[in-house]
């Protein structure tokens, strides 16, 4: 999945050129290693921040029909979730009969959750395969708390945080790459899925239990500081907890009711698990970062950057692999054919979830009990999920009526602060206020009627 090369070619000092571990990019550097301003920079090598590192491809939640513990997954807190399940398929077959809440697969790195429900008799051992194959974790701070697990009556609105990220060893403390919210209404019947800037200016509060002071840096930077643990590998799941924290203060959201990590990594085997993904390139880009092979591009020797062919992706109708979608995905800039940067990056990442919902939902997934398991298993490791209480298979009961249909891609105005060298990272235009006032007030459909622009159209 075009994981970016730290430096070049495992070069330890440098983790940057376009996307590449660590490095903040284009300005907004959150720290060097063991520095210590406001509460202390988000050390271990690794520059937090993260101005010009391409999110990683797939970072978008993603509820495909694999498996409604993915993203949105609820359970005690892992999200693998990948497919589980067939709700008519032509076979009649006990796989073409596994109700459709089985489709269910939730993030992708990065996601979404969604589809129906039916009875359960029956299912008790894809049930148990399912919600084992999810990665467990207190992505909230719950356990810690004291925090008594609720129980499985989960109801509207809904507002679940998905979080994608590219570790790049035990030591780094990861920064996150895709930063997404899922926001589901009372009525439980369709849902809206908008992303933040991983480089949006911030206030990032103060978290005694990583021993951050607090201060003002980009939003991806949260999950560096508060994953800092004394005399210990950085903790994603500790990370995560500020990250929701901060996220909670941008939006006006008072509580996230789950949560997912979702590693890009193993996400691209959850693509070729399903045998690729077919969708839809809104016009031709080139790879910043593969050469047609798929081999990674070389650094170019006289500064940054890389040379050599490229991989293109051609407009139109695409039928993509693993490693094609996440690579795509991930481009930003305008001399690679995205001239609204990671602006047109965040909608192609939507637009990658809501092709993956519809290949996950497909017979050729759902009805083939060989490729359905490798689904599962590949999604199992590539999420942590944390439902506050309520299990994957909780979500998706509750979340039966929604479908790829009813998912409404969001797109939040925004601004660069600085050009060039002076780059410091983005901020959201006053309209944004207006969308998460909407939010809270559970009046988003009038919002939109008002607003189209807001709208991220597929094509």
């Amino acid at each position: 999945m075009l994981v970016g090369k730290a430096g070049r070619d495992g070069e330890a000092g440098r983790a940057g050129r376009s996307g590449e571990a660590a490095r903040a990019g284009r300005g907004g550097r959150a720290a060097r290693p063991g520095e210590a301003g406001r509460g202390g920079k988000p050390g271990g090598g690794s520059r937090a921040g993260g101005g010009g590192r391409p999110v990683r491809a797939g970072e978008a939640a993603r509820v495909g029909a694999a498996g409604a513990g993915k993203t949105a997954g609820a359970g005690k807190t892992g999200g693998g979730g990948g497919a589980a399940g067939a709700g008519g398929g032509k076979k009649s077959s006990t796989w073409s009969r596994v109700p459709r809440w089985a489709r269910v697969c939730t993030v992708l790195g990065a996601v979404l959750m969604l589809l129906s429900g039916g009875v359960l008799v029956g299912y008790e051992a894809l049930l148990s395969r399912y919600e084992g194959a999810v990665g467990k974790g207190d992505l909230f701070g719950d356990q810690a708390a004291g925090a008594q697990e609720r129980k499985s009556d989960i109801k509207g609105p809904l507002n679940i945080l998905l979080v994608g990220i590219d570790p790049r060893d035990p030591t780094t403390p990861p920064l996150a790459d895709s930063i997404m919210v899922l926001h589901v209404p009372t009525e439980l019947d369709r849902a809206y899925l908008f992303s933040l800037p991983r480089d949006l200016r911030v206030e990032i509060p103060k978290f005694t239990k990583a021993e951050f002071g607090g201060g003002t840096d980009k939003l991806n930077a949260a999950m560096s500081y508060g994953s800092r643990v004394s005399g210990q590998n950085p903790d994603a799941a500790r990370g995560f907890e500020l990250l929701a924290m901060t996220v909670q203060q941008v939006t006006g959201i008072e509580r996230f009711d789950a949560g997912a990590i979702i590693n890009f990594t193993g996400f691209q085997k959850i693509v070729d698990a399903m045998g690729g993904v077919e969708m839809y390139i809104e016009r031709e880009v080139r790879s910043e970062h593969r050469e047609p092979s798929g081999v990674h591009r070389k650094g170019n020797p006289y500064g940054d950057g890389y040379i050599g062919p490229q991989a293109v992706y051609k407009k139109g109708t695409q039928h993509l692999s693993g490693w094609q979608a996440l690579d795509y995905v991930r481009q930003r800039y305008p001399k690679n054919g995205v001239p609204d940067g990671d602006y047109g990056r965040q909608r192609h990442q939507q637009q990658f979830i809501k092709a993956m919902v519809d290949q996950a939902s497909s017979a050729d997934v759902v009805t083939n009990p060989i490729k359905l398991d490798r689904v599962v298993r590949a999604a199992g490791q590539s999420l942590v999920f944390n439902g506050r209480g309520s299990s994957v298979v909780d979500f998706a009961l509750a979340l039966k009526g929604i479908r790829a249909d009813s998912v409404e891609m969001i797109k939040l105005p925004g601004e660069s602060i600085g050009v060039g060298a002076g780059y410091r990272g983005e901020r959201l235009t006053p309209e944004a206020e207006g969308f998460f006032t909407a939010l809270k007030k559970e009046q988003i459909d009038g919002f939109l009627l008002e607003h189209p622009d807001f709208r991220n159209t597929t094509k």
